[in-house]
């Protein structure tokens, strides 16, 4: 290998990554297998793909082209070299809007040709569900389809002329009538017209196999749709002219409903000669929520198009009329579509999981039958499945007769494996049998390859090989699919994992308590890996701001599962590839929401950093952070606060402070508050007013000791609006609730005085037995509370996530935590239900800002939208990541990537805000990184409607 490593960085400019992590990233895709490569290659140009493979040929090294490593079925894994064509032949190169074509790089994602095409009234025809990160290389090499190849066909139907490398060097322009045609393929077609007329089901959606067929004299011989979908078998794409289409200038989205997918399945086939743009089915099982879909039990989305929106409404209602539903829904409002389609996008990651929570995977993804003959294959698929004792849900593709599904295998042991063998056998000869294709998306890869000769017969397969001989005669390229393929149980991903459960601290409800079961979330669908974020979506700011896959919440996954099968990473929680990935997760918390599995990264990044410094020394960030709220409790008792804040401005001293405490240069300290935010309740008084019902104002440790300001205008509003405000008790014993002392002399004695703390920034930093410490005191305290019926009010949306997740995943055998967790309520919430009546002061200006991470993560932001607009605060808050991410930002090391992330959503948003507007920033960090980037004070909600109470 160390000679191949050389060889390879004396022959190509790109980046050449023989290391651990560079390897561990690629071994696998969105399939079920995993293979080790040897090294990873991001070539620059075409003369550096022509580098490799002269290398590669040399040593005997296969070679796998990759692009966003979303394959289904394994296609993209290989034990030899990886090209990585998404870090630099990632290029638009142009756009002839008269011709209608476009010339793209392999590593182009889907969604930059479309931003591109769509101000010419234009658009590429599939779009796959991971339009938002696939690549072109990768759709032209799985000959991807998407829900509008009704209209628009397959990716075979878009490609005009391709530039290929084969194994051996040569530079072909794959094109119609033989055009780039390697030497000997012309003679193998004509030497078997016959078989290639009768020997391939006609169908809109078969992908299985090499398309031979395309290559007809009837058919134009078109060399560059024959390439299509060989899966990088017998050439490696370096440039594609590509076909675009008139896009409808109005859409409107027929939903229909129906009593189940058999129904929906039997209906689509009829709805084709309407001309629908889409005709996409699914069920009950894959919807978390029913909310703003028709009745039924399962549904058609049917998308019409027009010039205009009356036009293409009307074109939705014919849809309508002609279908027999249940009942039905038309939307033409782009937004409203937008949350349906998302549904439905998010299936291929929400299939994983079964209703019951149990894992379910690929495999048997992407079958096609004539649609005419979909409600009998699906009838007859549900009983084979009945007959394993498998579990399902059928999505996909209805107008297409194109169906996805997850299945709950069991890939864990010998007899799981052993019946996902015969359940694939068997399953390959009913698609069969309904005149269908094993493929009809994702390609054959190791997962479909095997069975091939069930549907093409022994000597249309061995034509296959042929075909591959006369363009790789070396076998080097993706050797083991489509052709002479492994075993479809061979190379399974899950095999190198842990049987037994891994000693962890966190609970790991949704898994069982299984750390592998939680790593095991990932299935690669790499919605993490988008450019850009959608409305309030956060998922994943680090990887926005490297475009590394190491930063992606993906690439974290696949090294923690390395990590656990011990073959690459082989040092366990001591891993520095691990620790180095996780350093620039911000622990947002985006991925729990944003990502179609909920992988929960920042939980995982806590249990990684406990067990990885467990008896080192950590970080000096760690303990300058990590402890604040002690620091910060410290400093107020003593009440040396100004002279804190003096020393800090001192620019030498504060250069030390900050070198000392692990924290960036580029930073500011905050300013500590002179005065706490519950002495200010103290010397207030201290007790609840008279009036409604009792709330508990929880005084987090940014509130606390540096914005004292928002708890005060908390408590202005949760009084203004009839509530009675509590803090919570601060001893150990018979505290009463609210006043934070006890009236028995004896109590004063012997109770010991704390303050609530949620320990986020422990958690954080990984510190969790501290953690749970301070969390076990925080229940203490708490005693008195849990026994009334009071809601604990948290304005900082950081620590109110923390009281909701972390503290009973963490303290999960100690069911004080559930109950406490469960009274967590934010500011809006707590006007929303503890005040419904009351009328918030009228605002009325334009707002912009960010919804907090965590609160779009964990909390939900539809009470704070609510109260907004009661309030007259109009406009949008942004999605994303402020980018400070409490201790994050202030690391040293981290303020690049922290400012980048601002710079995604946040601060464009604030530069563009119209005259007057308030920029709102629920939390602390948000209002510093504002401050400290932009010059702009950030205010909290409460802060925006107490000023207005005058």
């Amino acid at each position: 290998m160390t000679d191949l490593e050389a060889a390879l960085r004396r022959a190509v400019r790109g980046e050449v990554g023989f290391d651990t992590t560079s390897r561990a990233l690629t071994t696998m895709d969105a399939s079920n297998y995993r293979r080790v490569p040897l090294g990873v290659v991001a070539p620059r140009d075409a003369d550096d793909v022509a580098a490799v493979l002269e290398v590669c040929r040399e040593h005997a090294v296969p070679v796998v082209a990759r692009g966003g490593g979303t394959s289904i079925a394994g296609q993209a894994t290989g034990t030899g070299v990886v090209l990585d064509f998404t870090r630099h032949m990632n290029r638009l190169v142009g756009i002839d809007p008269e011709a209608r074509t476009a010339v793209v790089q392999p590593g182009v994602v889907l969604d930059r040709l479309q931003d591109a095409a769509a101000p010419h009234g234009l658009r590429f025809g599939p779009d796959p569900s991971t339009h938002s990160r696939c690549t072109l290389g990768g759709m032209i090499g799985n000959n991807s389809c998407g829900s509008h190849s009704v209209a628009w066909g397959t990716t075979a139907d878009s490609v005009r002329e391709l530039s290929v490398l084969t194994a051996r060097g040569r530079r072909l322009r794959l094109g119609r009538e033989w055009s780039g045609a390697p030497e000997g393929l012309r003679g193998l077609v004509d030497g078997e017209l016959a078989r290639l007329r009768t020997g391939f089901p006609d169908l809109p959606r078969r992908i299985s196999g090499y398309a031979l067929d395309a290559l007809l004299p009837e058919r134009g011989a078109d060399v560059a749709r024959s390439f299509c979908g060989s899966e990088g078998t017998l050439g490696v794409l370096t440039e594609a002219v590509v076909r675009l289409v008139e896009s409808p200038r109005a859409r409107a989205l027929a939903v229909l409903g129906y009593a189940d997918e058999a129904g929906a399945a039997e209906a689509a086939a009829g709805l084709l000669p309407l001309g629908p743009l889409t005709v996409e089915g699914m069920a009950v099982d894959l919807v978390p929520s029913t909310q703003g879909l028709p009745r039924g039990g399962a549904w058609l989305f049917v998308e019409t198009g027009a010039d205009t929106e009356a036009e293409a409404r009307a074109r939705a209602e014919a849809v309508v009329r002609a279908a027999d539903v249940v009942d039905a829904l038309v939307v033409t409002d782009p937004g409203g579509q937008r949350t349906l389609w998302r549904i439905r996008e998010d299936a291929s990651g929400t299939a994983t999981r079964m209703p019951d929570g149990s894992e379910a995977w690929p495999g048997w993804e992407d079958c096609a039958v004539p649609p005419v003959r979909l409600g009998g294959y699906l009838r007859d698929f549900r009983r084979l499945l009945t007959a394993h004792g498998l579990r399902g849900t059928p999505y996909g593709h209805f107008g297409d007769g194109c169906i996805h599904v997850r299945i709950d295998f069991d890939l864990l042991s010998a007899d799981g494996v052993a019946r996902f063998r015969r359940f694939s056998q068997e399953l390959a000869d009913v698609v069969v049998a309904h005149g269908g294709s094993l493929s009809g998306e994702h390609g054959d890869g190791q997962a479909r390859a095997e069975l091939l000769p069930r549907m093409y017969g022994a000597e249309t397969v061995a034509l296959f090989e042929r075909a591959k001989a006369v363009w790789d005669p070396d076998d080097l390229l993706n050797p083991g699919m489509l052709v002479r393929p492994a075993p479809l149980d061979a190379n399974l991903r899950f095999s190198v994992l842990p049987r037994e459960p891994v000693d962890v601290e966190f609970g790991y409800p949704s898994d069982g308590g299984d750390f592998s079961a939680a790593v095991r979330r990932c299935v690669g669908v790499a919605k993490c890996r988008t450019t850009s974020v959608s409305g309030a979506g956060v998922m994943c700011p680090s990887f926005r701001a490297t475009g590394e896959e190491a930063h992606s919440t993906r690439g974290r996954a696949r090294l923690l599962h390395e990590m656990l099968a011990g073959e690459l990473v082989t040092d366990g929680w001591r891993s520095t590839e691990v620790r180095d990935a996780l350093d620039l997760c911000l622990s947002c918390k985006g991925c729990r929401s944003d990502c179609p599995v909920e992988v929960d990264m920042a939980t995982y990044k806590a249990e990684f950093l406990h067990h990885h410094y467990a008896g080192r020394r950590r970080p000096a960030a760690h303990y300058a952070m990590g402890w604040l709220p002690v620091w910060l409790r410290w400093a107020a008792r003593t009440r040396t606060a100004p002279v804190v804040n003096a020393l800090a401005s001192v620019r030498p001293l504060a250069a030390v402070a900050k070198r000392l405490g692990g924290i960036a240069r580029e930073r500011e300290v905050p300013r500590l508050a002179g005065e706490t935010f519950s002495r200010w309740w103290r010397r207030r008084g201290g007790r609840p007013t008279e009036g409604g019902d009792l709330v508990v104002l929880w005084p987090d440790t940014f509130t606390e000791h540096l914005s004292p300001s928002v708890g005060r205008a908390a408590v202005r509003v949760l009084e203004a609006a009839g509530l009675r405000v509590a803090l919570p008790p601060t001893l150990r014993g018979r505290a009463v609730v609210g006043d934070g002392t006890s009236r028995s002399p004896l109590a004063l004695l012997t109770a010991r005085r704390g303050q609530v703390c949620c320990g986020l920034t422990y958690v954080s930093t990984g510190q969790l037995d501290r953690a749970r410490a301070v969390m076990r005191r925080t229940l203490d305290l708490m005693a008195p509370v849990l026994e009334t019926s009071a809601p604990v009010v948290v304005l900082e949306p950081s620590c109110a996530a923390a009281l909701r997740t972390d503290l009973p995943e963490l303290l999960h055998d100690d069911p004080r935590a559930a109950r406490l967790a469960a009274r967590v309520l934010t500011f809006a919430e707590a006007l929303e239900r503890h005040a419904p009546d009351w009328a918030p002061p009228e605002v009325n200006l334009p707002a912009v800002g960010q919804t907090h991470c965590h609160q779009h993560a964990v909390l939900g932001a539809a009470a704070d939208r609510r109260l907004r607009e009661s309030a007259g605060l109009t406009g949008e808050l942004s999605g994303g990541c402020c980018g400070l991410a409490g201790n994050f930002g202030f690391e040293a090391g981290h303020y690049e990537v922290s400012a980048a992330c601002a710079e995604d959503q946040l601060l464009p948003a604030v530069r563009e805000a119209p005259d007057g507007a308030v920029v709102l920033a629920d939390g602390f960090s948000c209002r510093t990184q504002l401050e400290q980037l932009a010059g702009v004070r950030g205010r909290h909600l409460a802060e925006v409607l107490a000023e207005r109470l005058d």
